[in-house]
């Protein structure tokens, strides 16, 4: 990884809003080259000025290899990969259909593995690179008509914890961001996608759906503040693999912790009791 006082050339997915936005537009503002990643030209006027717009629908692999290979194209390397593209689903386990699920898995999960895997022989060839990975609080913690939304992001933190152990030696670091809620558009009407409601499951996930309908744009996370908060961490000479932002992140996750601790203690007698005996 280069160091703070060089600049770098980034390539951020779903770069038109939300947290895409903000990370582009703070790596410009430190002088950095960003390729941007928008699914249509349609989507390129959200695009900030200055950066290389990139037509990339992160779930289509033709696209996929041509934002890599212009990228490097243009700019000669590549530093700094930000798998931000998403969104929000909210349904019951029960009500979530297959293709659903599978589609969100498309976008959260393969697509950013397929991109990872794609920069990694160029950050290996340069001896420096970092794969960002834009997860969420639901990578750790879980809520009532999350369950698919969580599955991909537990998914993608189990794989990129991976990831740092086998690429930390060629200089290429792994960082999994956590954001708790953020004032970024993903529960803009028409953002956030709902399975098929059914009615027994009003008490649990009538909740969350409420929550996603009536929250947009009274979240209290700054995007732009995270952006910043990620170039920090980067910098860092020792980086965190997670980066919880966010006080509400940061409260949950901790008593996730705490319970999975008590659980662990609670049970540890039977669980340890499964020793084979003897020689």
């Amino acid at each position: 990884m280069t160091n703070s006082g060089d600049t770098r050339v980034w390539l951020v997915t779903g770069a038109s809003s939300g947290f895409g936005r903000a990370i582009a537009e703070a790596a410009l503002l430190r002088g950095d080259s960003v390729a941007a990643g928008a699914r249509s030209a349609g989507a390129f006027g959200g695009l900030p000025e200055g950066v290389h717009p990139l037509a990339l629908d992160v779930t289509a692999a033709d696209e996929r290899e041509a934002a890599v290979a212009e990228t490097l194209a243009r700019f000669g390397r590549l530093d700094v990969l930000v798998n931000n593209a998403g969104r929000t689903q909210v349904g019951a386990v029960e009500e979530t259909t297959d293709e659903e699920l599978r589609s969100l898995f498309e976008l959260h999960f393969f697509a950013p593995v397929a991109l990872t895997r794609l920069v990694l022989p160029h950050m290996r060839r340069q001896h420096g690179g970092a794969i960002v990975q834009v997860s969420s609080v639901g990578g750790q913690t879980t809520a009532p008509g999350f369950g698919a939304y969580c599955a991909t992001k537990f998914a993608l933190e189990g794989l990129s914890e991976t990831l740092r152990d086998e690429v930390a030696e060629f200089g290429i670091r792994t960082l999994i961001v956590e954001p708790g809620a953020f004032r970024t558009g993903l529960f803009r009407p028409g953002a956030a996608y709902e399975s098929e409601a059914m009615p027994e499951y009003a008490n649990t996930v009538g909740p969350t759906r409420a929550y996603v309908r009536g929250n947009d744009g009274l979240q209290p996370g700054d995007p732009a503040k995270a952006a910043q908060a990620i170039l920090t961490a980067l910098d860092a000479d020792r980086p965190p693999l997670r980066l919880v932002l966010g006080a509400d992140a940061i409260g949950n996750i901790e008593q996730r912790l705490e319970s999975i601790s008590d659980e662990l203690a609670a049970w540890r007698a039977l669980g340890e009791a499964t020793a084979v005996e003897g020689p």
